[in-house]
């Protein structure tokens, strides 16, 4: 019987990976339907229970900032306008 050679893979490629699912990554775009976060803002995960309470930003932001007008500081604090 006459050997023929395995073809050569990737060495990129891991073992476990179905050859379907090799990206090329280079072809990728963005994802337009994702909102694009603001310059600035920070992203905070919430429990579930809090979320239920303070279903908007603007909610939670408003109290966050009553609560830190509420609190002794040793500097006057700067209130950011949203």
């Amino acid at each position: 019987m006459k050997k023929t050679a395995m073809p050569k893979t990737h060495s990129t490629v891991r073992e476990d990976l179905r050859p379907e699912y090799n990206f090329d990554y280079r072809k990728a775009k963005p994802n337009r339907f994702a909102g694009q976060k603001e310059e600035g803002r920070v992203v905070v995960v919430l429990d579930p229970d809090v979320s239920e309470v303070f279903r908007t930003p603007d909610s939670l932001n408003k109290v966050l900032r009553t609560l830190i007008e509420a609190m002794p500081s040793k500097t006057k604090r700067k209130r950011v306008s949203a």
